[in-house]
């Protein structure tokens, strides 16, 4: 899966080679940004930050849209479930905690994402169309509680690759264009950093340190919500 490395390594922030040795970024000139970028965007959308949630909507509107039609909700009917799911995430912010190595923001706005799915068919008295069926409108009829733990179907792996692939554009303009290069050849198309290197003319060690400081904005900015 052409994420997975990435994935794999979300984790790993360590600084393996000296500075001197990576391709240079050109420095941030607007203080408002850099402050932005020292809290992470899960901090700045409990502080109501409005490009926090145009970030986080960016971010997650395919995939709840995803659940949505897996639930039977299409067309202007999905778009106003999912107008929904994002009011009622931004009202209920303050909620989400991560207290168990389980717990997760996926999975909590899934849950709201099924609460609002099921008022939806609640208010307009009918059953989800043929491909989800009456079992799933079921299924959800028996979860209201979007806290509530239930058996949940496992997202497919396009829907997360996808997940994943918006989260890296929203930092990519972040780094010059060589630092991603030889980020996105390592990490996510899983070439050797030795091949990389001949080819961009520059270290091995400057290709891991471009891989490690991609990887840790990522974490930085949305280790919490993917």
């Amino acid at each position: 899966m052409v994420l997975l490395a990435a994935q794999h390594h979300l984790g790993d922030s360590k600084a393996m080679e000296p500075a001197d040795s990576q391709p240079h970024e050109s420095p941030n000139s607007s203080a408002d940004a850099k402050q932005k970028t020292s809290l992470t965007l899960l901090l700045r959308l409990r502080a109501n930050d409005s490009d926090a949630w145009r970030t986080m909507v960016q971010l997650y509107s395919p995939l709840v849209g995803y659940w949505c039609t897996r639930s039977g909700v299409r067309g202007t009917d999905a778009e106003d479930v999912m107008q929904e799911v994002f009011r009622a995430a931004a009202g209920r912010m303050q909620d989400f905690r991560r207290e168990r190595p389980s717990d997760s923001f996926r999975a909590w706005l899934r849950g709201i994402t099924r609460n609002m799915v099921l008022q939806h068919f609640r208010r307009s008295r009918r059953h989800p169309k043929p491909s989800g069926g009456t079992d799933a409108f079921l299924r959800l009829e028996g979860v209201a509680d979007p806290t509530a733990e239930a058996p949940e179907e496992e997202d497919p792996a396009e829907e997360l690759d996808g997940l994943r692939r918006r989260a890296l554009e929203l930092v990519r303009s972040e780094f010059e264009e060589r630092t991603w290069q030889a980020f996105w050849s390592t990490a996510v198309a899983g070439r050797s950093p030795v091949d990389i290197a001949a080819e961009m003319k520059i270290s091995p060690a400057a290709v891991r340190m471009a891989k490690s400081r991609v990887l840790r904005r990522l974490k930085e900015e949305f280790g919490e919500l993917i």
